[in-house]
């Protein structure tokens, strides 16, 4: 494909976004709660947009893709546990709304460590996020990467997109914070599922149609249609990879961070609602894209390669070929900017302001856009390792953030959990899972994945019930959470009940 084509098209969707990045400020973003939640006044409409395309990143196009081309239809049934736990936003999003109206919760780690009073669980969290979540960010701009180079034939190189993907990062992060990565964001997610989905159809037609397609399936790759799949899934592997999965609506904070935005409960609805109507769809779409790709080009080496490559082919016209890039680059920068802006909110607010007692808001942005371009760069910096197979690499990440699963659901519903158990539990369970994938990724022959979750568990309960929990807090906590409906007082980011946890 033509590397002027590809060059021009980045240029318009650059000025087109940043067009609509500069509409979408409103005034100068002075304080925390502006900069990083859009004054918690975003719609339905553009927070299901948005929340569809902070989720589903170059993880989907490229990399569910990729696992679709190498594990076969085991990858549809991964992706469907996913999608099942979205039914946790439909519990804990009103929740999170509520408690973030009452005390003015900037992040998911401030909310933890109210909730617990323990400044340094917001600190813990902070920081295990940016762990594991730095590594998921460069995730993205490796699908913006190979997919640049798998586009012109290696012309543009893998480190060119890289540094293509982060530049745009900072740029829309800079421009208005959350304001102009939402309304990006939603020019990005129509983009996305409208174009691909298009082409999708497009290139089965060019293999026979649907029945064309599953015909080579399985005559050539039989296996692909079968369960567990093509060698990559086994039942331990399967379930290694699919319950990190399953909770990443809670444990990403850039994505739960998306539940304090909303404007009302009918607008997180609206979210909910929109964004399960456009994950069905792109799900679908991915797993097709990986199923085309494998039937019209059989002997990849790199699974990640097969969306580049069923792009760069005579079977989808150049144009085309050229908007569904721009559409998953769009994604994979809208998932860079949520990261950024998240683990910025979280180490200034949660990390820094607890060092240093009496914090302003006014610093604790500044230190916020400092920390910015720093995330993007560690990103750009572990990207460069160019690790196989983006899909295994986003739930290792998930993997990591899943030790916070105890704490989350213990936050809302068990008033005897403290402090000490959710730095144990997050800290040790951890550094087990960081053990295990430093370690080949199992441990006793069982995935991280499997570990996480209950490990965690057993460190909170055990360390909370020899601990003693702050019952008052809880109560006041828990009241706030189960009376959302009635939750109608304006956020206050400079609430004493906050500064004091």
């Amino acid at each position: 494909m033509s590397e002027s084509l590809i060059w021009w098209s980045v240029g318009i969707y650059v000025l087109v976004a940043l067009t609509i990045a500069v509409l979408s400020r409103q005034g100068k973003a002075g304080s925390m709660s502006s900069y990083f939640l859009g004054d918690r006044q975003m719609n339905g409409f553009v927070s299901a947009l948005s929340y569809s395309a902070t989720t589903y990143s170059a993880f989907m196009m490229v990399g569910l893709a990729g696992l679709t081309y190498k594990g076969g239809v085991g990858a549809l049934g991964f992706e469907i546990i996913y999608f099942a736990g979205v039914s946790l936003v439909a519990i804990f999003g009103p929740k999170f709304w509520a408690v973030g109206k009452k005390f003015g919760f900037v992040t998911p780690s401030e909310m933890l460590g109210h909730r617990y009073k323990s400044k340094p669980v917001a600190g813990a969290i902070s920081i295990a996020s940016c762990l594991f979540l730095i590594p998921y960010a460069a995730v993205q701009l490796s699908g913006v990467g190979y997919l640049m180079q798998g586009m012109t034939g290696g012309a543009i190189p893998f480190t060119t997109g890289l540094m293509v993907a982060t530049a745009l990062a900072i740029l829309f992060s800079y421009v208005a914070g959350i304001r102009s990565v939402m309304w990006t964001d939603s020019l990005q997610a129509v983009l996305m599922i409208v174009v691909s989905t298009l082409v999708a159809l497009l290139a089965i037609s060019e293999l026979g149609g649907f029945s064309g397609l599953f015909h080579i399936l399985e005559t050539e790759h039989p296996q692909s249609l079968s369960v567990p799949g093509s060698g990559l899934f086994s039942f331990v592997t399967f379930l290694g990879l699919t319950i990190p999965w399953f909770f990443f609506a809670l444990t990403n904070p850039q994505v739960s961070q998306r539940l304090f935005i909303p404007s009302s409960l009918k607008a997180m609805r609206q979210m909910l609602i929109g964004f399960l109507a456009f994950g069905f769809v792109y799900t679908l779409v991915s797993i097709l894209w990986g199923f085309t790709a494998l039937a019209a080009f059989p002997n990849l080496s790199n699974a990640d390669m097969a969306t580049p490559t069923l792009l760069a082919s005579d079977m989808i016209p150049p144009v085309l070929s050229v908007l569904v890039m721009i559409g998953i680059m769009a994604a994979a920068v809208s998932t860079i900017d949520s990261i950024m802006l998240t683990l910025a909110s979280m180490l200034s607010r949660d990390v820094y302001a607890n060092v240093k007692p009496g914090t302003s808001e006014k610093r604790q942005l500044t230190i916020g856009k400092i920390v910015l371009p720093v995330i993007a760069i560690l990103a750009y910096g572990f990207a460069q390792l160019e690790l196989n197979l983006i899909a295994i690499l986003s739930v290792a990440a998930s993997s990591g953030l899943a030790v916070m699963v105890p704490a989350i659901i213990g936050a809302f519903y068990w008033r005897r959990g403290t402090a000490a158990g959710v730095l144990v539990s997050v800290i040790g369970a951890g550094l087990f899972v960081v053990y295990a994938y430093i370690n080949g990724g199992k441990v006793l022959e069982i995935p991280a994945g499997i570990w996480g979750v209950p490990l965690s568990t057993f460190l909170f309960v055990g360390v909370s019930l020899l601990t003693e929990a702050p019952t008052a807090v809880a109560d006041e906590f828990l009241k706030e959470a189960n009376n959302h409906r009635k939750t109608a007082q304006p956020a206050v980011s400079d609430n004493p009940a906050v500064k004091n946890a």
